[in-house]
């Protein structure tokens, strides 16, 4: 193959964003080299990384779908249509969307990651290559080269060169030295630490010890655990607390984590017979949210957590990354004589939505962290669900928008915005209407 051979794409990363570019350029006959710094999953049928459960949703499926991999992930999958709000020993069910039956899809990150390596690898102009670093990168030779664990490098050429080695890029980290090159990274006050409740025997649910056909929430303003269920009946549990302060990491000692979690989670501790070895030997993550601009230099160019890595707490990090995957792959097949154009056209494209849904993000770890166990805040979603089936697409609800449609997020949040704006206006002209009429009433009667 000649340098920068104009069907050539070098794809630094082997998770979910890579490995489904990597497919859809199969597809099209694009000779694809993806390079991962770990080892090959296959191996054992576990692929590493941050281990939180994904929440597939509309997007993420509509990108599946072009990789005809949708039906093979819903195999995988388990439909969530609301949260499970936990209140003490009181639980309450939140639908996500006005219908009720609309879900978001809890599924293993690393059963979808081996899902779409084993999709990629189907294709014989895709080639896998495993412990390998990526050391550096040069736009203008069109070049990246890769070390393995014993320092030997080496360097390949394409006409572009994608960074999906997701929030910690070696690729952004060597775009991070060019000129003009913006980057920022954002940590919350919280960390996160992973708990399990395992499948049981007996119960209502069994082999789930509680619903499994929910998202469950323990809020608890100003910290909350979260669990997602799991196909063999076991449920992955997260705590987002504070890394100091009351109710924080630094708080809450190994020997005291089951009397806190009796006080404060009491109907999670019953089921959690594991927590305090978990909570001891499980370490604490990070949460930060990445922004960079531009996303490409000359025909080397950023996709997902790379690009723009959220918080959670929307569960839009694997589905954004999915359209990102989607949207490159399109500008490429349509111009495969001028990647530079469709490069451009895809950062274009998406940089805003990208920024968009972090910040959405990070508001949604306020509304499920502080608001969702309170009386006003399940009133605004009766009400928003009450003005969906009243009025149709007219209004649509800011969540059913980004789980439950593909419509872009930064269109989504505008036209939420809007929406509500106009109904305040509506709102208050009556209530000036109604205190004109009363005026008009009493200057009649005196």
């Amino acid at each position: 193959m000649s340098e920068h051979a104009p069907n050539r794409v070098i794809i630094a990363g082997a998770g979910l964003a890579g490995c489904l570019l990597a497919r859809l350029l199969g597809k099209a006959g694009f000779e694809v080299l993806v390079v991962e710094r770990r080892d090959d999953p296959r191996t054992n049928r576990q692929a590493g990384g941050r281990s939180i459960n994904l929440a597939i949703s509309a997007r993420g499926i509509d990108a599946l779908k072009a990789a005809g991999l949708d039906d093979q992930l819903m195999k995988h999958a388990i439909p969530m249509p609301g949260r499970m709000i936990h209140s003490g020993t009181v639980s309450s069910f939140q639908p996500y969307s006005s219908s009720g039956t609309k879900a978001i899809n809890s599924v293993s990150r690393s059963e979808l990651n081996l899902l779409l390596l084993d999709g990629a690898d189907e294709y014989e102009s895709v080639e896998f290559r495993f412990g390998l670093a990526c050391t550096g990168v040069n736009p203008e030779a069109r070049s990246i080269t890769f070390a393995d664990s014993e320092g030997n490098e080496v360097t390949e050429t394409a006409s572009v060169i994608v960074g999906s080695d997701g929030a910690y890029s070696g690729v952004r980290s060597a775009l991070q030295k060019t000129a003009r090159f913006n980057f920022s990274q954002d940590f919350l006050e919280d960390g996160y630490k992973e708990l399990t409740i395992p499948a049981v025997t007996e119960g209502p649910h069994a082999p789930y010890a509680i619903e499994p056909h929910a998202l469950h929430i323990w809020p608890h303003g100003g910290s909350m655990m979260i669990a997602l269920p799991n196909l063999d009946g076991s449920f992955t549990c997260t705590l987002f607390w504070p890394y100091e302060g009351p109710h924080s990491f630094g708080s809450v000692s190994n020997g005291e984590i089951r009397a806190f979690f009796d006080r404060e989670y009491p109907s999670a501790s019953q089921v959690m017979p594991d927590l305090e070895t978990e909570y001891a030997e499980n370490p604490i993550g990070p949460l930060a949210t990445i922004r960079c601009s531009p996303w490409n230099r000359r025909g080397v160019v950023l996709i997902g957590d790379a690009a723009h890595a959220i918080v959670p707490f929307y569960g839009q990090g694997a589905n954004a990354s999915f359209e990102d995957a989607k949207r490159l792959a399109a500008g490429l097949i349509d111009q495969p004589d001028d990647p530079e154009s469709a490069i451009e056209a895809y950062y274009r494209d998406r940089v805003d939505h990208g920024n968009a849904i972090a910040d959405l993000a990070l508001q949604n770890f306020i509304e499920m962290r502080d608001h969702t166990g309170r009386g006003w805040f399940r009133a605004k979603k009766k009400l928003e669900h009450l003005l969906h089936k009243t009025l149709g697409d007219r209004f649509l609800p800011l969540y059913e928008m980004v789980s439950f449609s593909t419509i872009p997020y930064d269109d989504a949040r505008k036209k939420a915005h809007r929406q509500w704006r106009t109904l305040i206006t509506i709102w208050a002209s009556g209530l000036a209407l109604v205190v004109l009429i009363v005026a008009l009433s009493l200057a009649t009667v005196g």
